[in-house]
């Protein structure tokens, strides 16, 4: 079975090759690899879970609420006989963040997804600065520190991967939000310079506009933006896993967002920041 084919056919398999997800040598009985999973119980990182399982990955799922964590895993494991392990936790207190760097730490987790964030309506002074710290603290401090906590062990392995899903914003000029994911996009394109060499492929997911609970949370609708620019969560992920077979960096969801990201580039900053209003309606 080759690392890139979509479904794995059995919980284990001998491998005719080095294998990116478990690190095991020619002719060795690979176990399952296991992926852990920030923010799963809905939307983009729910699809991460269901598309993952489906090609044969243990979980370990993280997310505050432990009820829907539980029902999340639940019906995960009826439905693909796949083990998922729950971690309640509350990535913004660095206490309950400690206890998952120290999982991935432990070794045995062969793919990482900070998928967990959330937005701020409001603009940057309208906002407590409380409030502004705690999305900096999901949306950076929680993805580099499970970053460093997972590469450790998939170096000296050989094999890993990690998505931290980005965003298109972090191309735009739309304040602490966008500069949190440029902060993403640009320390995850560097890790993949790193330590792609070492078997450890990092990259950047960078979505825009996708219809999931995101939005509904910070109060925005659905009219915000036009209906062409809403992406269905399940084919990014399927995208975006191909994007990760082939070893890319930066991952942008559809020939729309591809544009916009490369418009970016000409366009001056005084007239990206007038289109910072969209999705705040």
């Amino acid at each position: 079975v080759q690392s890139s084919d979509p479904i794995l056919p059995d919980r284990g398999w001998f491998v005719g090759h080095l294998d990116r997800g478990c690190g095991h040598i020619t002719g060795m009985l690979c176990s399952m690899a296991t992926a852990l999973i920030t923010g799963p119980t809905a939307g983009i990182g729910s699809s991460f879970a269901r598309q993952l399982a489906e090609r044969g990955y243990d979980l370990v799922l993280v997310a505050r609420d432990q009820t829907r964590l539980e029902a999340t895993a639940g019906e995960l494991r009826g439905t693909y006989g796949v083990s998922v392990e729950v971690m309640p936790a509350d990535l913004a207190d660095r206490t309950q963040l400690a206890q998952v760097e120290s999982r991935l730490a432990a070794g045995g987790i062969d793919m990482l997804v900070s998928n967990a964030g959330f937005g701020l309506k409001k603009p940057f002074l309208a906002n407590s600065v409380e409030d502004e710290q705690t999305m900096h603290d999901v949306l950076v401090v929680a993805v580099m520190r499970l970053m460093h906590a997972a590469l450790g062990p998939m170096v000296e392995s050989g094999g890993g991967q990690i998505i931290n899903v980005s965003s298109v914003a972090g191309f735009l000029p739309r304040g602490t939000y966008s500069a949190a994911k440029a902060y993403v996009t640009s320390l995850s394109r560097w890790a993949h310079s790193e330590y792609s060499a070492k078997g450890v492929s990092v990259m950047a997911l960078c979505p825009g506009f996708v219809v999931t609970e995101f939005h509904d949370r910070m109060q925005v609708s659905r009219g915000s933006a036009p209906d062409f620019m809403w992406l269905d969560a399940d084919r990014l992920v399927r995208d975006a896993l191909k994007d990760l077979d082939s070893n890319k960096a930066v991952s942008v969801p559809s020939p729309l967002y591809k544009g916009i990201v490369a418009a970016t580039r000409f366009v001056p900053f005084g007239a990206l920041q007038r289109l910072q209003s969209l999705g705040r309606k």
